[in-house]
This record gives C-alpha cells, structure tokens and sequence, in this order.
C-alpha cells in the first residue's frame, strides 16, 4: 500500500516501494536561498511521475516513486540527505538548482554508481567536477551566453558593462558572455564584481553612471535579492541602458518589480504558446495544484523524468551504470521545454533550446528561440 509522510522539520516526503519501483531521491533546497527554483523544479517533476504512473508505469513496468529530503541550500546539510538517500536503495538523485551543493552530493553519487541530475544549475563545469553520474538539465550558461551576447550584436550594441559575481559558478556567466561579446567585434568597456547577498549597489551604480560614453548595454547573471536590489539602484539614479539577465531571474519577483524591470531581456529555457508543449505542461500543472506555474522551472523539473523514462525504455533496466550509458546516447527527448539531447555532450550538459525573452508589463515577450552554432559556444570555464 502506497502512503505519504510528511515530515515538517524536514520536509520529508516518503513513499514505500514495490519490486519493480523506479526509486528517485530528491536532495533538493525546499528551504533557503536555492528554494524559489527547486521547490517549482520538483512540482514539475510530480507532475511527470503522475501521469506516468497513470499510464501504468515506464514501459507498462516501472512505478515511479520519489523521496524529498530538505538540503536547505546549504552544501554540507545536501551532503548528508544525499547520503541518506543513497543508502535507502534509490535508483536517481536529484540535487539543487547550483552548482556548490551539487558537486558533493554528485560525488557520492558516482560512488554508488546513482545517476543523479541537477533541477536547473546551467553551470558547464558542474558535472565533470560532480564525478562521471552526474547531467545537467538546463541549457548551460555558456549557451545562455552565446544566445545573448548574439542577440546584442544584432541589436547593435558595440560596448557592454558586465556585472558578475566570484561567490558562485553560476554568477560568472557574464564571463562567457565577454568571451563571445567581444568574439563578435563587440567590446565590453567596463566590468564590476558583487558579492551574493549584496544589497548596497551604489557604488557600482555610480561607476556606471559615470563612463563616457556610456555602454549600450548591461549584462548579469545577479538573481533575487541581488538583482532586484541593483536593478531598482539602477533605475533610481536615472542610468537607463538596457539590462540582460539570465535564467536566474525567471521567477515571479522580476515580473512584480514594475517599471523598473519593464524592458530587461533573459535567457530561459522556453515560452509557452497555445498548443505547444511548454503550454499543455502549464495547463497540467495548474490541474493539479489549482494554480497557474510561475516560472519556467516547473517545465524543467517535468523534463527530468522525461530524460529518466526515456533512459529506462532504452536500458531495459534501472542498473545505475546502464541507466548513465543510456542517458548519455539520448538525442531529441521531448519535454515540454523543447527537445533534450545528450548524445555527443561530453560535458553531459543538454544540448536543447535557448529562449530570449522580454519583461513587458510585468509578463513575457517572446524576443528569440535558438540552439547556437557550436563554433559560438564557449568551452567550459573552471
């Protein structure tokens, strides 16, 4: 018999097993900073396991099953439940929306020979530091990146500022970005480093307010509360240059910051239209938590278990080791993101999509949709 626990001091959700159950452990940050991209990631993800589990199992065999253990966006606390995971017998690990936290539990992963992915960290070095069992599942940022520094160029944009921070892998995408930027006759003319957390922006503020000629263009990768903190610092000394961001501010806080965020241009990972598959997975989701999804991190989660069935129906088995090789000849999954591949990725990063997308009246504006050349595509940076 199938039940639920839920355990509040750390929000554990357990389901028991059967024989030929597909056992997934979830070492995600349902609490702390990492929490408004992982708690969505693993909505997403129950929803997948529901309609697969309505339909009778993968491949009519395989119940799916998952165990969610707060790692409260701390690396040493999503050490120790992915530690615990693992000894319960799970089959996949799933680990945090960044690279920190995932690189350890990725590692005893690749110990025990578990495949694990992360929800939606985009950092390329993230799974050859994370041990050989570890995939990402976001476009990386490197592909961000070349999108990006792509569409700048096409709009004109001859000069950037770029804002990065050293705390994390993830906040250095602007780095790729100069990579590219400048590859494309572009020129970044004035660059500044933040420390997570930061909430105090005037100086850089100033400094950019200050250069003359003014860049056309600002590139970051800062998400919540850093982004929002800079961004309203920004508009309020009257510094009006273009902003782009990344995935990291695909969340509902940009879209409720008002005219202040109007205009700012993001990578992400997809955009709904009537009839595609992004949007028959929103309406999905919003059937089963009478709410609409916020955010593109939902989809992403959905996409994982699309990856994990379609890596079983080719294995023919749950062996953690046949599952790695599987996933790792994958090409053209469908997810409701887009399609996923992972044949050819050395850096078990997914090939798939990268959308541009537009803040407009607190919501969306389709801007572009593209995979980019890999000549444009800068190597992983450590």
């Amino acid at each position: 018999m199938r039940h639920i626990i839920a355990m509040a001091a750390g929000l554990l959700l357990v389901q028991t097993a059967a024989a030929e159950d597909l056992k997934i452990g979830a070492a995600v940050s349902m609490t702390g900073g990492l929490a408004y991209a992982d708690v969505p990631a693993i909505e997403g993800l129950q929803v997948a396991i529901d309609e697969i589990n309505a339909a009778g199992g993968i491949d009519g065999k395989y119940m799916v099953e998952i165990d969610i253990r707060d790692g409260r966006s701390d690396p040493a606390q999503t050490t120790l439940v992915a530690q615990e995971l693992i000894a319960s017998g799970i089959d996949i690990l799933i680990t945090p929306a960044d690279a920190d936290p995932s690189i350890g539990a990725g590692l005893i992963a690749a110990q025990a020979k578990v495949p694990a992915f992360t929800t939606v960290a985009s950092s390329p070095t993230l799974p050859l530091s994370a041990g050989e069992y570890m995939f990402g599942n976001f476009p990386g940022d490197n592909l961000q990146s070349a999108v990006s520094a792509q569409y700048a160029r096409d709009t004109g944009y001859d000069t950037a500022f770029i804002l990065y921070s050293e705390d994390s892998s993830y906040t250095q995408l602007p780095l790729y970005f100069k990579e590219v930027f400048e590859g494309l006759g572009g020129k970044v003319s004035g660059e500044a480093v933040y420390n997570l957390g930061q909430q105090d922006f005037s100086a850089i503020v100033t400094t950019i307010g200050s250069l003359d000629p003014a860049p056309d263009v600002i590139m970051t990768a800062a998400y919540e509360p850093d982004f929002p903190a800079f961004i309203r610092q920004l508009r309020a000394s009257g510094v009006n240059i273009p902003v782009i961001g990344s995935d990291g501010i695909d969340s509902p806080t940009t879209f409720s910051l008002g005219d202040v965020a109007e205009g700012v241009v993001f990578s992400t990972a997809g955009f709904a239209e009537e009839g595609n598959p992004l949007s028959t997975f929103y309406k999905a989701y919003e059937k089963k938590f009478n709410r609409p999804s916020e955010t593109i991190y939902t989809a992403l989660g959905y996409d994982i278990m699309q990856v994990i069935a379609a890596a079983i129906m080719k294995a023919g088995s749950t062996d953690g080791a046949a599952l790695r090789d599987a996933i790792s000849g994958l090409e053209n999954v469908q997810g409701a993101a887009g399609s996923i591949t992972y044949a050819g990725r050395e850096d078990r990063m997914p090939l798939r999509d990268v959308t541009l997308v537009r803040v407009k009246g607190g919501d969306r504006e389709f801007v572009r949709q593209e995979t980019p050349p890999g000549d444009l595509v800068p190597k992983p940076k450590y």
